[in-house]
């Protein structure tokens, strides 16, 4: 079973290897009674959007975490939460994020390093 932290980071790669735009994770333990990680990520399309829902489901899975409680919203709704419990993943067009600026609602969470880009 995967921790929240690592169940996190592998809901973002899984979001990266399928191309998704502005990949961020951020550390809400202490901040937020819904969920202790946030994924937001946006795609470029409603097939892309569908697709980084799909493989980062299927990806979580395969290894070892339990499948999503809930997905709620379409690829057609621009807006897609993939609820883990410890792990919430948004995936959003391009438009809706600047919109919602959720990673401004968060704006105390401590942001992650999920990958060696991060660290430039």
């Amino acid at each position: 079973m995967l921790t929240g932290k690592d169940l996190a980071i592998a809901c973002a790669t899984a979001a990266d290897e399928l191309k998704a735009e502005d990949i961020r994770v951020f550390d809400l333990r202490g901040i937020s009674s819904l969920t202790d990680f946030m994924v937001v990520c946006a795609g470029n399309s409603m097939p892309h959007l569908k697709a980084i829902v799909r493989d980062v489901e299927a990806s979580v899975k395969e290894k070892g975490s339990d499948s999503a409680l809930q997905t709620e919203g379409k690829a057609a709704s621009r807006w897609v939460v993939i609820d883990f419990v410890d792990v919430m993943v948004h995936v959003l067009d391009q438009e809706f994020r600047e919109h919602y600026a959720l990673e401004s609602l968060w704006g105390d969470a401590k942001e992650v390093v999920w990958n060696d880009h991060d660290e430039d």
